[in-house]
């Protein structure tokens, strides 16, 4: 399973091209209306310590509860409590392998997804449309696109990479896996899970996986490409959110992105020895 250069840039141009030919526009007469969940995931790893700036971000999705939606918040015993119950041995000791609390969010997104469908977003966005009503029509999977500039080591902006023929040779377009809207057991995320947990459980005991590329948006776009690739198109299982940052935009700063929580001070790195030092 390990990616070459080659395969990176072949993935990065497969993407580029389902995120520039997407008219982001569903269809207007979708037989399948309401088929995913009406349901809101999110996780943060100890809710016993959630600060009060990420508490904030989730009541702006908790609220939509007031309109018909359904609520759940997990942390990480309630999410391996999920897991052990409704996919096994396997699944929930693939999570407990899980050292930082981004891998365990990633992991357990996945899981859940797979099980019961519905819409994870991250906890520390913040909901700002007046409308997510029409995310839950058309059960294709619903994923945010991404870019990223090796040169500037800076993010593309949506506006500029979603043209049409916008490309240059420093860009890796590649699918966030935030937010994950599916309906349960979706092929792609089907897949993403098994990758996921295979990787897990080949990594010897002393290695801390990089998390993008395992559970994260590395592992998430690598499924896809291969799905893809299988089948020559996603049309049907797949919807590009490119209007995302009109629904939802990523809160910062945010006090837990100063420390070991924050995955990329921590990633492949012991998280929880790290925060016993701080103390």
């Amino acid at each position: 399973m390990t990616d070459t250069r080659e395969h990176h840039r072949q993935r990065s141009e497969f993407i580029r091209e389902i995120v520039q030919c997407s008219s982001g526009e569903l269809p207007t007469n979708a037989k399948d209306s309401h088929r995913i969940p009406r349901t809101i995931v999110q996780f943060w790893h100890d809710l016993r310590d959630l600060p009060d700036d990420v508490k904030e971000c989730i009541d702006s999705w908790a609220r939509w509860t007031r309109t018909g939606f359904t609520h759940r918040l997990f942390d990480e015993n309630s999410a391996a409590a999920f897991i052990s119950s409704r996919l096994g041995p396997r699944h929930h000791q693939a999570f407990g392998r899980c050292y930082h609390p981004a891998m365990q969010a990633d992991y357990f997104r996945l899981c859940y997804l797979a099980i019961d469908g519905g819409f994870y977003v991250d906890a520390d966005d913040v909901c700002i449309g007046a409308d997510i009503d029409w995310l839950f029509t058309d059960s294709r999977l619903k994923i945010q696109p991404l870019c990223y500039d090796v040169g500037s080591g800076t993010m593309v902006r949506p506006s500029v990479f979603r043209s049409a023929d916008a490309n240059s040779p420093e860009w890796i377009f590649y699918f966030n896996n935030n937010p994950l809207i599916a309906d349960r057991e979706h092929p792609i995320i089907m897949r993403a899970l098994g990758r996921a947990t295979d990787l897990i459980e080949r990594a010897e005991d002393c290695v801390a996986l990089e998390i993008q590329e395992t559970t994260g948006p590395g592992n998430l776009s690598r499924s896809i490409f291969d799905w893809g690739s299988m089948r020559r198109s996603v049309d049907n299982e797949l919807f590009v959110l490119r209007e995302w940052e009109s629904i939802a935009i990523s809160k910062w700063p945010l006090s837990y992105r100063a420390d070991a929580r924050n995955w990329r001070h921590a990633n492949q790195q012991a998280f929880r020895r790290e925060l016993r030092d701080q103390e």
